[in-house]
């Protein structure tokens, strides 16, 4: 407390202070701030909505200006309640030199900004109840000649590999969150498919939720209370009847999109039992894992330009695609679509705030013409 706003008398606990030369003109929830650091602003604004607090007698609100030699009514100080210790977060255990090589083994593209690894199938994204083993737990093998530890601003689920982009600082992971949630980023994903759809190259629009008594571990199409949920597909190659191998572009980021809308269509990824059953896995010798790579992802660079990175496929995708006789060549010939920032939602929202705020300045205009005549 400064001598110039000085405590002058307390009956019951009530306190009183006189308002010093250094505060005149303030408001009294600032002079809070200066004097009472310990009282929350929903305190004072409790206080001041019972008529607790007065200025000179007179009731008083938090935005009161205040003037010097004005003497505030305060009540007394309430209770604190000291929580009990919260348990410290017990410290990561240190990689062993097998984890950060590992883990370093799979950088695809590394900057000051971001670092793309290409995940292994089999390996979870984050850990859970029974997942000890996953990237976020490895990321402490990243760090390089940075301070921080990178952050993942998006998943891949365990069974599907390829790209996985981590930001390397909190800037970044910022950036990319707003990429994703605005859907300018690009992700391509190859995929082989069991059957040969009809239309080459389509567009899957059915709405995703979680599937009921599955406690949120499966989902399926919800034409009433999903999600909006929209996916490309284009065919690469054919097998026959039997199989395709095709490119998959999400629209939309909802969990397990690409392997529900495929299943929904009746062309379940080849290994997807989850969601494909006995259905999804193709005899001969093709092998029973999942089917579902990253290829590739494209996103805007947080200091200009893009980052545009391809992920190698894991073993058994590419033996799959020899073994049916497809040419891993021609997945790359298909051109990425350019995405549009006026069409994605955040471009929609900023153009109707634009529109609304030419309005807004349009009918300001024309109240000052009113009042001039």
């Amino acid at each position: 407390m400064s001598d110039k706003s000085k405590s002058a008398a307390t009956a019951a606990d009530v306190r009183q202070f006189t308002v010093g030369s250094d505060d005149d003109g303030i408001r009294l929830d600032r002079w809070f701030k200066r004097h009472l650091e310990g009282t929350s602003f929903t305190t004072v604004a409790k206080w001041a909505r019972t008529g607790q607090l007065r200025i000179d007698g007179a009731r008083a609100t938090p935005g009161d200006r205040l003037v010097a030699g004005q003497v505030l009514r305060v009540p007394p100080a309430e209770p604190v309640h000291v929580d009990a210790p919260k348990p410290k977060l017990r410290d990561r255990t240190p990689l062993t030199p097998d984890e950060e090589s590992f883990i370093q083994e799979l950088v695809i593209h590394k900057d000051a900004q971001a670092i793309v690894i290409n995940k292994p199938p089999g390996l979870a994204t984050q850990g859970g109840t029974k997942t000890t083993e996953h990237v976020d737990g490895l990321l402490d093998g990243l760090c390089f000649e940075s301070e921080g530890r990178p952050k993942l601003v998006h998943r891949l689920d365990k069974d599907t590999s390829g790209a996985l982009l981590v930001a390397r600082n909190a800037r970044a992971a910022g950036h990319f969150a707003k990429a994703f949630s605005s859907r300018t980023a690009r992700k391509v994903y190859w995929a082989l498919i069991v059957g040969v759809p009809d239309i080459f190259d389509g567009m899957i629009e059915l709405p995703i939720g979680k599937q009921p008594g599955s406690g949120g571990e499966k989902m399926h199409v919800d034409e009433e209370n999903g999600s909006p949920s929209r996916t490309r597909y284009r065919v690469i190659e054919r097998a026959g009847n039997r199989a395709a191998w095709v490119e998959l572009q999400p629209l939309t980021g909802r969990t397990h999109q690409l392997r529900v809308h495929m299943n929904a269509i009746g062309h379940p990824i080849v290994g997807d039992g989850k969601y494909g059953g006995a259905a999804s896995f193709l005899t001969g010798g093709v092998s029973r894992k999942m089917h579902l790579h990253a290829r590739r992802i494209r996103i805007d660079h947080p200091d200009g330009g893009q980052i545009d990175v391809r992920a190698d496929l894991p073993a058994h995708f590419a033996e799959s695609l020899k073994l049916l006789g497809f040419d891993e060549k021609l997945g790359d010939a298909m051109v990425l679509d350019e995405v549009k920032f006026s069409e994605t939602p955040e471009g929609k929202r900023r153009a109707a705030a634009a529109i609304a705020k030419s309005r807004r300045q349009e009918r300001k205009g024309e109240r000052r013409g009113r009042q001039r005549q």
